[in-house]
């Protein structure tokens, strides 16, 4: 496959333009909405006990379960990363952190009805791929013992790797135990950003193993790409998303750099002068839209595109799309129990997350108890609002009537504050109204989250600005 640019005329050249200044104007930071209420909004009065009846209680629904794995170690440390994560070369830390999460797995598991079907998996990091390929086959091991893992060819087993540390042996291997999906890391193609956020990844280790995964009958694969790192131009990001492109991969995650320096520390190693300025971060993301759009992707939504013939792109035409803290899932709703530190999980009414410390993880299960550490038990409130966001986001839509039938009230009145803080994104194009029906504009989609902060009783209301960058 390769990349072409529309030709512009003059009315696109003028539609465009008018688009980015209003980019310009609506350019703030939100949340994703991975969740709602978001991890800001968790509290530690929230503990073990609150999360094992949570747990009880999601058996009476009886859907199926969600496993997310944290794998929070690094052999190297890229500047850009925001991550939880354990920078080191002692593969020796694995093996406890193996039996630490055994332990939380039988703690998990007996408050769970064995007969509910472990749909997805999700391994994440860190770098899932720190592990030995005989620690991958213990870890699936306990979880098979512990939960009872799926044969379903309707299942949906997915790891993160970092193509630096994966060959063809290593997607053999993760294909023999059952998982039918990855996500290869790789934010740019061109040596001198590479380098300035270091993370050093020849073309060659990237395609060589996605073409390994297309012969092996990976059911999907996603490249991981970030918008806004040092060093970055529209012309040198063009090129990436050219080559990525010819790759050909079922999906792509283009994600917003957020220089955070006083939060995590290996950004302290980036110069701030080497970053781009809003300016060029939004023309890269115009040239993002242009080229997949060409190039026959669909744009999700967030920072997710796929191929019109691909899980997601289906799932939202049929209207069954789902958000996790992973992003967008073709599945139907499960019960989310995450695994390892910092893990959080979504079961039954309430969110739950364990310590992003190690040793705070490690302390909590060798007390014999699960490590949760905060959380929140969702109120009426934030059970109606995180519906009515996630149905925005996944949809790109919102049928008004259909939210009050789900919690039976007068959703137009419920909300009259979220429609009120819409006017002016109405007046700007972002949305329109028909009848009880929001409809989520082409450049809305563009700005879905800051639609979504609308809907957020815990956020300021969005106001288009004009002097903030993008996030």
């Amino acid at each position: 496959m390769t990349a072409h640019v529309k030709r512009e005329g003059p009315e696109d050249s003028a539609r465009l333009a008018w688009d980015m200044a209003l980019l310009r104007r609506y350019d703030t930071r939100g949340p994703r909405y991975t969740s709602y209420p978001t991890a800001r909004g968790f509290h530690e009065g929230f503990g073990p006990d609150d999360f094992s009846a949570a747990l009880a209680r999601s058996n009476d629904q009886g859907q199926p379960l969600s496993l997310y794995i944290h794998v929070p170690f690094c052999r190297n440390g890229c500047f850009y990363c925001t991550r939880n994560k354990i920078v080191t070369r002692d593969t020796r830390r694995a093996e406890a952190y193996l039996s630490r999460l055994d332990r939380e797995m039988v703690l998990s598991s007996r408050h769970l009805d064995a007969s509910r079907e472990i749909q997805q998996l999700y391994w994440g990091g860190g770098t899932p791929t720190f592990l030995a390929l005989d620690q991958m086959s213990d870890l699936i091991d306990r979880l098979d013992a512990r939960f009872g893992l799926s044969g379903s060819r309707e299942r949906d087993y997915a790891i993160e790797i970092d193509p630096r540390e994966a060959n063809v042996f290593t997607l053999r291997h993760l294909q023999a135990l059952g998982f039918n999906r990855l996500s290869l890391g790789v934010q740019d193609l061109d040596l001198r950003v590479q380098r300035a956020i270091n993370r050093v990844q020849p073309r060659v280790l990237t395609e060589s193993l996605i073409d390994e995964a297309d012969r092996l009958g990976f059911r999907s694969l996603n490249l991981d790409l970030i918008v806004g790192l040092p060093l970055q131009t529209r012309d040198s990001f063009a090129e990436t998303l050219a080559q990525v492109i010819a790759m050909a991969p079922a999906r792509l995650s283009v994600f917003n750099y957020v220089h955070r320096p006083e939060r995590f520390t290996s950004q302290r190693r980036i110069h701030v002068e080497d970053l781009p300025d809003s300016e060029e971060t939004l023309a890269m993301l115009q040239a993002t839209l242009e080229m997949l759009s060409s190039a026959g992707y669909v744009h999700i939504g967030m920072d997710h595109f796929a191929r019109p013939d691909d899980s997601l792109a289906i799932a939202q035409r049929q209207g069954t799309l789902t958000r996790t803290f992973q992003g967008y899932s073709s599945h139907a709703p499960c019960d989310l129990v995450g695994l390892g530190v910092s893990a959080i999980s979504r079961v039954d009414d309430v969110y739950a997350q364990n310590p992003a410390a190690l040793a705070a993880y490690e302390r909590a299960l060798d007390a014999g108890h699960l490590a949760t550490a905060r959380g929140r038990r969702l109120t009426f409130d934030d059970r109606l609002r995180r519906h009515a966001i996630e149905r925005l986001v996944c949809d790109m839509a919102l049928d008004l009537e259909a939210l009050g039938r789900t919690f039976g009230v007068d959703a137009e009145t419920y909300l009259a504050d979220t429609l009120i803080r819409l006017e002016v994104a109405e007046r700007d194009g972002l949305v329109t109204r028909v009848g009880p029906r929001l409809l989520v504009t082409p450049i809305g989609r563009l700005l879905i989250q800051h639609l979504a902060m609308a809907f957020d009783a815990h956020a300021p209301p969005p106001l288009a600005t004009s002097d903030s960058r993008i996030a």
